[in-house]
């Protein structure tokens, strides 16, 4: 729980709540209603792509006509689209650093750390936060790649362009600054768009100083060859494009590769469906796709705190956040077509990672009332394949009631019809055909139509679910005289 200096909410309400809140739940058992059904939560997602891109706001990615149109149109049309997703703040390395850390803006993040230099913490809080100003976080401080590394499971973070500079005597992974001295990767260089501020597991000495760094932060390069097997892909996977890649450059420094919305669809096209085609990602695979900020406005969601190492989140945008931004996730498990308006930022993603993983929250993602990612977003829990929701369509065992069984011939009645399957999406806008007339179940399988039985005998209903088995109820019709 975050302390009162650092919580943006209401007020707390008085106690006399509780009480009448009890005497209306007595009400409600008294008259017999029965509980709403806890929500059993989003799927266990066994591998997650991370994919950040650079400054955009979500009004202009996903207007009317997308400028990257694989984003703004054919992920967002196959998986959940979260419009009111938020930065944290401005500029990029603290957008970074909270995905993966927790940790808020401070003055030196805030400017992306054109110096790299060591953090010099005051103190950590009871929640985590570290306070003070610089760059580098000591040991002390955790990321969610620590906290996976330490509980069994395994994450890797994917660099484009980390490679490029070998031939200039830099390493080709775990790549950063040296301690102290001037980032050098601030601007793309034709050969060469690999930017630090956007690698953020290099800002931390619980990685840098340890071999994790050099087996596990690693050039972009090396993706296709772990997606070939289960086995060998990251259960967590943080993907960063290079300068050109991710829209930060409207225009390339390579003159032979495209920039801004273009190079971000160029990059997608060609990344997202190799994940997707790889085993890992159709187990319980996600890839959610976002920016790190907006380029104007400084909006904020999600109760985000303010400070403490900073008097304005947004740096140099006055508000408390980064802007809204949008957000898409794939997966199997996401029903095509998805959109949630809760309001996500950073630190929501990073909470729901945790949950997802059993591991506990971070810094801020640890913030009272934020919320991680539910069924609004992981909209299909079964999280079967389009192959496997088909062939289990086909498999279901559909079952026809119909109400009342008996009904005398010539008298108009009303019949109800309930359409049961072991496959949900069985019973849920069948057509149900009867006695000449025709309706269609809702969402809890009903259907109801006025016939008037013409003839003596028994009448079949048959209800037709799309690529299921069809399912009939019989109605016997009595004789004018009784039958």
């Amino acid at each position: 729980m975050r302390s009162a200096a650092r919580m943006k909410g209401g007020p707390a309400r008085p106690l006399a709540w509780l009480g009448s809140g009890l005497a209306l739940a007595a009400v409600c058992l008294a008259a017999g209603a029965a509980p709403a059904a806890a929500d059993p939560g989003p799927p266990h997602i066994n591998h997650l792509f991370v994919i950040v891109l650079e400054n955009e706001n979500a009004e202009n990615t996903f207007g009317a006509v997308p400028p990257a149109p694989y984003l703004g149109t054919t992920m967002r049309n196959a998986g959940a689209f979260i419009p009111n997703y938020n930065g944290i703040g401005h500029q990029s390395l603290d957008n970074y650093l909270a995905l993966v850390s927790g940790q808020p803006p401070n003055l030196a993040t805030q400017a992306d750390c054109l110096l790299y230099t060591e953090m010099t913490p005051l103190m950590t809080n009871s929640d985590g936060v570290a306070v003070g100003q610089g760059c580098v976080f000591p040991r002390s401080v955790q990321t969610v790649a620590n906290q996976l590394e330490n509980s069994g499971h395994s994450w890797r973070g994917y660099m484009q362009d980390m490679a490029n500079s070998v031939s200039a005597g830099e390493p080709a992974t775990c790549r950063h600054p040296t301690l102290n001295g001037q980032d050098t990767t601030q601007s793309a260089r034709p050969t060469d768009q690999y930017a630090a501020r956007h690698d953020p597991f290099v800002y931390f000495h619980s990685i840098i100083d340890y071999a994790t760094c050099q087996r596990n932060v690693v050039d972009l390069a090396n993706l296709p060859e772990d997606l070939k097997k289960e086995a060998t892909t990251p259960e967590y996977d943080f993907i960063t494009p290079d300068l050109c890649a991710d829209g930060h450059d409207a225009t390339c420094a390579d003159p032979t590769a495209p920039g801004g919305f273009a190079g971000i669809n160029a990059f997608l096209s060609h990344w997202v469906p190799l994940i997707e085609a790889s085993p890992a990602y159709r187990d319980h695979g996600a890839i959610l796709v976002t920016f790190d900020e907006s380029e104007s406005g400084a909006e904020s969601c999600c109760n985000e705190p303010i400070g403490p190492n900073t008097f304005n989140n947004g740096g140099p945008q006055p508000g408390n956040g980064g802007g809204k931004v949008g957000a898409v996730v794939v997966s199997p498990c996401v029903r095509p077509g998805t959109v949630t308006q809760v309001p996500y930022n950073h630190y929501s993603t990073l909470r729901w990672t945790e949950d997802n993983f059993g591991l506990a929250h971070l810094a801020d993602a640890g913030t009272e009332g934020l919320a991680p990612f539910g069924t609004d977003v992981f909209s299909k829990p079964s999280c079967e394949t389009a192959e496997e929701e088909a062939q289990a369509r086909a498999n279901a065992k559909t079952r026809l009631q119909v109400r009342p069984r008996r009904t005398p011939q010539g008298r108009q009645r009303v019949f109800r019809f309930r359409l049961v399957s072991d496959v949900p999406a069985c019973s849920v806008g069948a057509a149900v055909r009867f006695a000449g007339h025709r309706a269609k179940s809702n969402r809890s399988g009903r259907a109801h139509l006025k016939a008037r039985p013409r003839r003596a005998g028994r009448l079949v209903a048959v209800a037709r679910p799309a690529g299921c088995p069809l399912a009939k109820a019989r109605v016997r019709v009595l004789s004018r005289r009784g039958g």
